[in-house]
């Protein structure tokens, strides 16, 4: 099969489609054969390796073997199931969030981050939804986000941002979200109650305490924002570029944390809830094929992308709704 991979760190020109062993699914895997994945922010940072804490992790020198193929989120036909899976079936439309997804099929625990895909999504559009809002489910989660409270959503035009402006006001909050000026009315169709353009205006001057302001692009930092905290208020940052900033004020503050995003099951069936409801949708960027995965790492470079970039793993009935 065909997958995404890349033998050392470094530009999009690293990253070519090459020839890898298919997966056969053990007793408790589902093997997806997959339709479309993304091209996100993670994977451009782990391609580049511009965090060099993340070697730790992929390879100090070079990426190992296990970390070559690039990718975190999938949509696709289930192929075939192991033995012992009883909650999916070949045929069924699934999506998830599984390392390594950038390739023509992937495997996935029948437990893992994998869900059928609502009745009217396509694979584009399902594709497009898991990593952005699980990981908004999760680091609102840690701020514990509900009814009532005031949510600032930083970089809210982002794959996350989109996210938490949905999945906050899913939860009951009052929600600003902050971007630039090309996304203002995409943020208000998305549900947000308030949205600032910070080009021309920086929130943490207008006066306004929130009980939580959610950095889901790395654009800002606990030191500019704690002034607009209310009093038990909590900044919340997903970016491992600002990380390293905010670091020791979360380790001697309860009003600062690192959002360490965790992918579940649960959330990925709450999430599947949502779209069926009609109460989450995708956004979608740019469309690139496959081959053209360079070319879709260059774009997302230039931190300019609206919600997602999708790569079409295959053209038969992409777009169509099942």
């Amino acid at each position: 099969m065909k997958a995404v991979t890349h033998d050392r760190y470094g530009p999009p020109e690293v990253l070519r489609l090459s020839d890898v062993e298919q997966p056969v699914p053990k007793d408790d895997e589902v093997l997806v054969r997959v339709y479309a994945t993304t091209a996100t922010r993670s994977d451009c940072g782990l391609r580049s390796a511009e965090y060099f804490v993340s070697r730790f992790f992929t390879g100090i020198f070079r990426p190992k073997a296990a970390r070559r193929v690039l990718g975190t989120e999938f949509a696709g036909e289930v192929e075939s199931v192991g033995v012992g899976v009883t909650e999916f079936e070949p045929g069924e439309r699934v999506f998830g969030i599984h390392s390594g997804s950038n390739a023509e099929y992937v495997n996935v625990r029948e437990s893992g981050v994998i869900a059928e895909i609502p009745t009217g999504l396509s694979f584009l559009e399902a594709a497009a939804v898991a990593d952005g809002a699980l990981s908004a489910m999760s680091c609102l989660r840690q701020a514990r986000v509900d009814s009532g409270k005031s949510v600032v959503v930083f970089g809210a035009s982002g794959s996350i941002g989109v996210g938490g402006i949905q999945v906050a006001k899913h939860l009951g909050a009052h929600v600003t979200a902050v971007c630039n000026t090309k996304n203002v009315e995409l943020m208000r169709s998305l549900g947000a109650d308030e949205v600032i353009d910070y080009v021309n205006e920086d929130f943490t001057e207008n006066g306004e305490s929130y009980d939580v302001i959610f950095d889901a692009a790395g654009k800002t930092t606990f030191l500019h924002c704690r002034r607009s905290l209310k009093t038990d208020g909590i900044y919340i940052t997903t970016d491992p570029g600002f990380m390293w900033q905010d670091l020791p004020f979360a380790l001697v503050s309860k009003r600062a944390r690192i959002g360490f995003v965790q992918y579940t099951k649960p959330d990925i069936l709450k999430l599947r809830e949502l779209l069926e409801a009609g109460d989450y949708r995708a956004v979608i960027d740019r469309t690139y094929q496959f081959a053209d995965v360079a070319a879709a790492h260059r774009y997302v470079d230039t931190h300019q992308k609206t919600g997602n970039v999708v790569l079409i793993v295959r053209e038969e009935g992409i777009a169509a709704p099942g």
